[in-house]
C-alpha cells in the first residue's frame, strides 16, 4: 500500500515562511490500496489538494476515518471536491459517542453558521459509521480502529494489506497516568494498534520543555513519542501533528531528539511532511 502525507500541522493551519517544508496543511493522509481502494485518515485543510486529485481521477468508494471531530481534523471536508459530485460514494467513519451520533457530530460543523450548506444537502452520497472497536475490511485493506487517549471520543487506525502494516495514532498522550518505560504493555495507550507496525504515524506536538505546560491537553513530547516508538517495536516512525507554533528548524530539532532518545537514524525516524510518500 502507498502512504501519503497531505497535512501534517496540528490544532490551526499555519501557512507561512516559516513552515514551508513541513507545510502548513492540518491533519491529512492518504492509503492506497493496491487494488486501488482509497483510505483517507482525517479532513484537516490538507484534504483540499488531495480531493483535486481525486476529481478528476475515475475510482470507486471513498473511505474516509475521522480519529475524532475536533475541527483542525474535520475543516478540510467542505473543501473536498469529490463531495460535490454526484457520483461520488463516501464513507465516513469515526468514534461513536454516548451523547450523540455522528452524523449528528459532523452536521454540526456543516452547517450554518459555520459552513453554509447542511451535509445533508451535498450531491456526494455520503453514509458514516461509527468506527468498530475491532477490524473490517475495506477493498482490499484490513483496517482496525481502537480508542486512545484524548481528548473527547478518539480512535487510532491500523490498517494492513499483504502481511505489511501501518499505524495512524494522532492526538494521542500515552504518557497521562503511566510511565511508558515500565508500563505494562497493555496498559499503553495506542500499543496494540502500532505494536510492529511498517511504518508509525504518531503524535508529537510538544518538545519535552513544553509538554509539563500541557498536561492532559492530549498530545506527546518528544521522550514519549521515542518511548512508545521504541515499546511498540515499530520499523519506522513519522512524527506529525506539529505545533502550529513551530517552525521548520523547531521540528528538525525535535526529529533529531527522538532519534538520539530512540537511537536511530533517518531510515527510521522522519518529521511527517506534506508530499511525503512511502510503499509499506
Amino acid at each position: 500500500m502507498r502512504v501519503r502525507v497531505w497535512g501534517a500541522r496540528g490544532s490551526i493551519a499555519s501557512p507561512g515562511p516559516d513552515t514551508v517544508r513541513y507545510g502548513g496543511n492540518t491533519s491529512c493522509v492518504e492509503v492506497e490500496g493496491a487494488d486501488g481502494t482509497i483510505v483517507i485518515l482525517d479532513a484537516g485543510t490538507g484534504i483540499r489538494p488531495l480531493g483535486v486529485r481525486l476529481r478528476d481521477e475515475p475510482r470507486g468508494p471513498i473511505h474516509l476515518m475521522l480519529t475524532h471531530l475536533h475541527v483542525d481534523h474535520l475543516e478540510g471536508l467542505g473543501i473536498f471536491a469529490p463531495i460535490w459530485s454526484a457520483d461520488t460514494e463516501l464513507h465516513v467513519w469515526g468514534p461513536s459517542s454516548p451523547v450523540s451520533s455522528l452524523e449528528q457530530r459532523v452536521s454540526r460543523y456543516f452547517s450554518p453558521p459555520l459552513f453554509p450548506v447542511h451535509l445533508a444537502d451535498v450531491p456526494a452520497t455520503v453514509t458514516l459509521h461509527d468506527a468498530p472497536e475491532g477490524s473490517w475490511e475495506v477493498g482490499g485493506l484490513t483496517v482496525t480502529s481502537a480508542p486512545i487517549l484524548h481528548v473527547g471520543p478518539t480512535v487510532g487506525y491500523r490498517i494492513e494489506e499483504g502481511g505489511r502494516a501501518m499505524a495512524y495514532v494522532t492526538d494521542h498522550e500515552p504518557a497521562i497516568g503511566a510511565d511508558l518505560e515500565t508500563a505494562a504493555e497493555e496498559w499503553i495507550s495506542g500499543h496494540e494498534l502500532a505494536f510492529g507496525v511498517d511504518l508509525l504515524i504518531h503524535d508529537s506536538q510538544y518538545t519535552d520543555e513544553e509538554y509539563p505546560d500541557h498536561i492532559g491537553w492530549g498530545h506527546s513530547s518528544v521522550s514519549h513519542v521515542a518511548t512508545f516508538a521504541e515499546r511498540a517495536k515499530v520499523e519506522r516512525l513519522w512524527l506529525f501533528h506539529h505545533d502550529p507554533m513551530h517552525t521548520d528548524a523547531d521540528v528538525d530539532r525535535m526529529v533529531r531528539q527522538v532519534r538520539d532518545r530512540w537511537e536511530v537514524g533517518e531510515e527510521r525516524c522522519v518529521g511527517a511532511a506534506e508530499g511525503l510518500e512511502i510503499e509499506v
